[in-house]
């Protein structure tokens, strides 16, 4: 800060400043108080000390750790997102949900075997259980996405990584139907941080001509990690017990798990690195420190009195700093939600997306039966998830390799997926027209085909769409969306529809003609203006101690420099 004492011996006098600086007779305290309490006096110069690098503080926060790579982030992120998928699958595998007791007429009774076998469960309660992980799912996911902005989002990952591998191991240790539920939802809790925040994460580091490319990699993950999940539930619990496959599953995702924590995490765009408010914290408090040893000889016994009130005060007051906590998360949660709310770009392809998710979740649940029943197909399950398989890993790759090569922006995302959608529509609806069941088979590959390539456009636009401090909660959200009003409605309307009409093929082409609407709600899309806000430099990408010092210097006198020299 400088010595307060002037000195007479100076030969070249500050101007204006001279009637003040030759005020020799005042107390040293006097200068020291009228120093911290008037701010016209103090030199721009003094304002910009606080750019001084800060002991313990990284200098560079945002630089990227030495283990890390934009393709070994990408395959760690495949890793865990296909590991997600395989749950899915084992769980409702023939091997690990098993089959129910039952007996015929004659008395001879056969055993149950895997979940629903030990547990006794009815076709209601494994219904629950299949899907009980989306209760703490659409929970969880737009909470992860409120504290990525106070809490660097690579370890929120880590937790949510490390919650999935307890819940997980938890599922195999479970002894009734009430526990394995709760677990279920716990996995759902700890999926959560990994959906809403891998994503943005892969947008940062993936090239910027292949951006949807690498998007479209990760997402092929979830047809390729259901597949693997029936064959891996299906080997593990025949061969050795239901509960090893889901001890087996936590063992792969605990390596990952303590990634999380014990490697140097990732800075996410759009969000200020911890680094930054240690810095901002260490700086402000440099002037108190300043001034208290200033005043410390006179006012040494007040200090006193006033720590032992402080102490008093704080007890008491570490509630409502937990509530006023809560309440300033809500209340940005609640800024952030009207943001979203009131982009019409993002609604629109959210809309759609709800659309196009109605109709895959059910095709998933009804698609074999519907088979079966139309086309009397002996082996539906395995024709319908082969084909699911094949076309979905194919079509989402395809997808987003598509929109790299005509450009990726968010008009040509919508122009891609109402036509694919479109397209799709049509090839799907022709299929369930058929009577011939190889016909059925080739148009209906060549619809999901169709369908699955909008993958990757979808989910580039949530993420282009708003700022990069948006994306965490723009794919939560998103993800909440499709699944309360998409495929989780879906399935149970569907079969009312089939109650009323008693007629699958009838049914089946109800439900496809809803992805003419998915594609016209996408078409819509086309004509909205939009703005790619990937590179848009929010408040939040400027770090407090550098936010403080903006005024001073597009503000401060133009003469400053010349005065201080």
């Amino acid at each position: 800060m400088g010595d307060c004492n002037p000195t007479t011996e100076n030969p070249d006098p500050i101007p204006e400043t001279n009637s003040k600086a030759n005020q020799t007779d005042q107390k040293p305290d006097q200068i020291a108080l009228e120093g911290s309490s008037s701010s016209a006096v103090t030199p721009p110069s003094i304002e910009m000390a606080i750019t001084l690098p800060i002991e313990g503080v990284d200098p560079s926060p945002n630089s990227n750790p030495s283990w890390f790579s934009p393709k070994r982030l990408l395959i760690i992120f495949c890793v865990i997102n296909m590991l997600n998928y395989v749950d899915r699958g084992a769980i409702a595998s023939n091997g690990v949900n098993g089959s129910i007791k039952t007996c015929t007429e004659s008395g001879i009774c056969t055993s149950g075997s895997g979940i629903q076998g030990d547990f006794n469960l009815n076709y209601f309660q494994d219904g629950i259980l299949s899907s009980a992980f989306m209760v703490g799912l659409l929970v969880a996911s737009p909470i992860f996405a409120s504290l990525s902005k106070t809490h660097n989002p690579f370890r929120l990952i880590g937790v949510g990584l490390s919650v999935w591998t307890f819940a997980v191991a938890g599922c195999g240790c479970s002894f009734d139907f009430w526990t394995i539920t709760i677990c279920r939802m716990l996995v759902g809790v700890g999926e959560a941080s990994f959906i809403s925040l891998a994503a943005p994460f892969i947008d940062d580091h993936a090239p910027p001509a292949q951006k949807t490319a690498w998007l479209a990699v990760f997402y092929m993950c979830i047809p390729t990690g259901i597949a693997l999940g029936y064959v891996y539930g299906g080997l593990v619990g025949d061969h050795l017990n239901w509960r090893a496959a889901f001890w087996g599953e936590a063992i792969l995702m605990l390596p990952f798990a303590v990634l999380g924590f014990v490697i140097k995490p990732l800075q996410l765009k759009g969000f200020t690195s911890s680094g930054s408010k240690k810095a901002s914290n260490s700086v402000e408090s440099v002037a108190p420190e300043q001034q208290g040893t200033e005043i410390s000889k006179d006012t040494g016994d007040v200090l006193a009195v006033k720590v032992d009130l402080d102490d008093n005060i704080s007890k008491k007051s570490s509630l409502s700093k937990a509530a006023g906590g809560f309440l300033n998360q809500w209340a940005r949660f609640r800024k952030d939600m009207k943001v979203l709310l009131v982009d019409k770009v993002y609604v629109v392809n959210v809309l759609g997306y709800i659309a196009y998710n109605f109709v895959i979740g059910a095709y998933s649940y009804w698609g074999p039966k519907a088979g079966y029943d139309i086309y009397h197909m002996s082996n539906a399950d395995l024709i319908f998830g082969g084909v699911t398989i094949v076309c979905g890993i194919c079509g989402t790759l395809a997808g987003g390799y598509i929109l790299d090569y005509i450009d990726a922006t968010i008009s040509n995302a919508f122009k891609l997926l109402s036509g694919a959608t479109f397209l799709g529509a049509i090839f799907c609806f022709s299929a369930f027209c058929s009577k011939n069941l190889y016909v059925f088979i080739a148009l209906f590959a060549v619809g999901e085909l169709l369908v699955f390539a909008t993958q990757a456009p979808v989910n580039y636009v949530c993420l282009h769409c708003v700022t990069p401090s948006m994306r965490a909660l723009s794919m939560a959200m998103s993800t909440v969306s499709i699944h309360i009003f998409g495929d989780v409605p879906s399935s149970p309307l569907v079969g009312v529809l089939q109650d009323y009409i008693n007629n699958w093929r009838e049914t089946a082409l109800i439900l496809t003609s809803v992805l003419f609407l998915a594609a016209a709600i996408w078409f819509g899309g086309i004509f909205l203006h939009s703005v790619d806000r990937f590179n848009e430099e929010g408040e939040t990408n400027v770090p407090p101690i550098e936010r403080s010092n903006q005024q001073p210097l597009l503000e401060g006198n133009t003469t400053a420099p010349e005065e201080s020299a």
